[in-house]
């Protein structure tokens, strides 16, 4: 007999099926006993006596029975295959399990962060869990669909680079066949490199940032999402581009991901007809005559600055996102384009989301003797760029993009406490698979 999956047996009611799976829970009362058995479609209650009750959480199983219907007072609204139950004739156990640390068959695990990701590779099974990294596929997918639908071409940008160019947060150092390279930071060059070749790409890449923080909005190895197109006439169009993808991710959750939501008590942010977009110097003076604290002459948009026009923009825009433009050039790397009326200011631009920044973008320098100029005003070194300065050197269009950070879009679409329970193995300061503090004491 051919395994059946738990999602069809509603429609195989007063039919013999095998299934496997893992045992979520077992309740026995007296000669009769219900498991709840998982595969990677569903949940389903199967009935049995001694044998079934036998079974202990997470033991691997094959079984076969048939489905029959529940009695009506027996249904079960809350699963796909609530309307059915499985009655045992034959149980194989593939595999057993040792006994939990905790229980994995209760509603929350309530469990502590790290006793969370000690576990990981139980945790990992759990329901809920399950269901961020469902959400974080979803919202991977529709990012590349939006953009090959818009003619965008995937690539992989190296992680492995020659130089740190860019400046900014700490990169790690490779011993390379004994010479020093990097971890990239981000596919950026890269991405505007190919923008010569293919005028529309973008790519899911690891990155990584070598900060020494913990906070609950950080990782040290991320996901991102990065997008970057040529031929454009200002930057406005990469906050429109943008715009369109995030509004397509959000209606692919919305569509594909309700029981997750659910399961949270989650909601989409909240979105106006058109994102509010406000420039720092303007959204630094709101939050000044909303508060009375005074950040007008600040660089940047501290924490609770991006808490605080978060908070303006859903009250007076209804809407839970809020684009942020014309940072300071001098803070951005090199390659930002300075607003002509007033040079001090760049054309680039952060998505905003729920209090937290989630992308940064705007339109790049394409005019190669201004990139030479910004290149030595930055301090950097020709050679360490050669490969991106040799694609501006033979024409490149107008260019722009931006990045997304998968796990911080993720954490907020969910309302998780900790950027952390959105990475499938978070890594940290604290933390590479195991902490770190653990291994230093072997």
């Amino acid at each position: 007999m051919e395994r059946t999956l738990i999602a069809d047996t509603p429609k195989l009611v007063g039919e013999k099926v095998k299934i496997k799976g893992f045992v979520h829970v077992v309740r026995a009362h007296g000669k009769i006993a219900f498991a709840d058995i998982t595969d990677r479609s569903g949940v389903i209650q199967v009935v049995g006596g001694e044998d079934l009750a036998a079974l202990r959480p997470q033991y691997v199983v094959e079984i076969e029975g048939t489905v029959n219907s529940r009695p009506e007072k027996m249904v079960n609204d809350k699963i796909d295959t609530g309307k059915v139950e499985l009655s045992v004739e034959k149980i194989v156990v593939i595999a057993k399990s040792e006994e939990m640390p905790f229980d994995m068959g209760a509603e929350e695990l309530n469990l502590e962060l790290p006793t969370l990701l000690d576990y990981r590779a139980l945790t990992l099974r759990y329901p809920k869990v399950i269901a961020i990294f469902k959400v974080q596929e979803v919202v991977i997918d529709a990012f590349r669909r939006a953009l090959q639908a818009k003619d965008f071409m995937e690539f992989q940008a190296p992680s492995i680079i020659s130089s740190v160019p860019e400046g900014g947060a700490e990169v790690f150092k490779v011993d390379y066949f004994g010479r020093n390279v990097y971890l990239s930071q981000s596919p950026q060059l890269y991405k505007s490199l190919l923008v010569g070749a293919f005028e529309r790409v973008f790519s899911v890449n690891k990155i990584f940032r070598a900060e020494p923080s913990v906070t609950t909005r950080h990782l040290t190895e991320v996901t991102s999402l990065d997008a970057e197109f040529g031929f454009i006439d200002s930057w406005e169009e990469v906050q429109e581009m943008e715009e369109y993808v995030v509004r397509f991710i959000f209606s692919e959750v919305e569509k594909k991901c309700t029981k997750e939501l659910a399961m949270f008590g989650a909601t989409l942010p909240k979105l106006s007809d058109k994102i509010p977009q406000v420039k720092l110097r303007d959204a630094q003076e709101i939050i000044f005559k909303r508060t009375g604290r005074d950040i007008r002459e600040e660089k940047d948009l501290a924490p609770e600055d991006e808490r605080e026009i978060c908070k303006w923009a859903l009250e007076e825009k209804g809407s839970d996102l809020v684009f942020i433009s014309h940072f300071v050039t001098k803070k951005k790397p090199f390659y930002v384009y300075p607003d002509p009326k007033d040079p001090t200011y760049a054309f680039s631009v952060d998505l905003l989301g729920r209090g937290v920044e989630w992308s940064s973008g705007g339109q790049r320098l394409n005019d190669y003797k201004t990139i030479l100029e910004h290149v030595r005003e930055w301090g950097l070194k020709e050679e360490d760029i050669e490969l991106y300065l040799q694609s501006f050197k033979y024409g490149v269009p107008p260019l722009g993009g931006f990045a997304l950070g998968a796990e911080r879009v993720t954490m907020h679409i969910l309302g998780l406490k900790n950027i952390r329970e959105a990475s499938l193995f978070p890594r940290d300061m604290e933390r590479v698979d195991v902490r770190l503090s653990e291994t230093d004491q072997k």
